[in-house]
């Protein structure tokens, strides 16, 4: 494809994304941390979003929450002010269904796409090109951008219509938060009953219990570090964009309100910052385990 693609949020996802992009495209890249962007050898280091968007035919987001992507793309000194009619612009941060379907609105009457495209895979995805989209938006619109997106990807999926996209990653991100946290529990559990980690992982992990999620959290446990890819207030902030929406819906996530209050007190707890299996020593110094 002959375009000129710009890419806003250089962070733990968005910088790998924006490499992988960078070999296969002309990549225009701004971040508000400009170490961030000076890391992208191949990319144009653009000094605003609206010089980036002057500048190029889509636009990708990785950004941390709702109220920042709908700042970048319809603020005072947004996308929306600066985008040509025909162009885009591919949210792939975790934004709240209900911010992109009005994102898609004001975009829409200017004459420029959008879709919703969130990831799942993590740090480790976004590494090695192996990240999930799911995508919401106009078909057409989609297989536009699919070879943009499969640049990044190990699958690539239209869910639906704008938005769908976002609710397919909050059903996956409360999915994950269960997971992380039952594996908290279940490792705490083995390990008050003397079962050393390596050995309770070598033991599940071929078994039903076994999982991405095994797979990621254990060896965090096991080694006790929890630096972070994602983090315990990332992932907090998503459950509780589920929640929203399904309180919206009169949707009952009975599981869903039980994780939000564990990832809420790892929160009061100072871990907030860290990897989503530092859940697991929550419960180590509750039940006073000495490792």
């Amino acid at each position: 494809m002959s375009i000129k693609v710009g890419f806003i949020g250089l962070g733990v996802m968005g910088g790998h994304m924006a490499r992988h992009l960078s070999n296969a495209f002309d990549v225009t890249v701004f971040d508000v941390d400009a170490a961030k962007a000076a890391q992208q050898e191949r990319a144009v280091k653009a000094d605003s979003v609206q010089k980036l968007g002057e500048s190029v035919d889509v636009v990708l987001l990785s950004l941390p929450k709702s109220e920042i992507v709908y700042d970048v793309v319809c603020g005072a000194e947004g996308l929306i002010h600066v985008l040509k009619p025909g162009s885009a612009v591919i949210d792939t941060s975790t934004t709240e269904p209900t911010v992109s379907r009005k994102i898609a609105a004001a975009l829409s009457a200017k004459g420029i796409d959008f879709l919703d495209a969130p990831v799942s895979g993590g740090e480790g995805g976004a590494r090695a090109a192996a990240l999930a989209f799911m995508v919401g938006g106009d078909e057409a619109v989609f297989n536009k951008y699919t070879p943009i997106l499969d640049v990044m990807a190990k699958s690539v999926v239209r869910v639906g219509d704008i938005g769908t996209g976002g609710v397919a990653k909050l059903v996956n991100n409360m999915i994950v938060g269960a997971a992380f946290s039952i594996i908290a529990e279940g490792f705490a559990l083995a390990m008050k009953n003397g079962i050393d980690p390596q050995v309770l992982y070598d033991a599940i992990k071929d078994g039903w219990a076994g999982s991405t999620v095994l797979n990621v959290a254990a060896p965090g446990i096991i080694n006790q570090d929890y630096k972070p890819g994602g983090t315990i207030d990332l992932l907090f902030k998503d459950i509780g964009y589920a929640l929203s929406l399904a309180r919206s819906q009169n949707v009952p996530v009975p599981v869903t309100a039980i994780v939000d209050e564990v990832f809420k007190t790892a929160r009061a707890s100072g871990r907030g910052p860290f990897a989503q299996q530092i859940i697991t020593q929550m419960w180590e110094n509750l039940l006073h385990i000495d490792r």
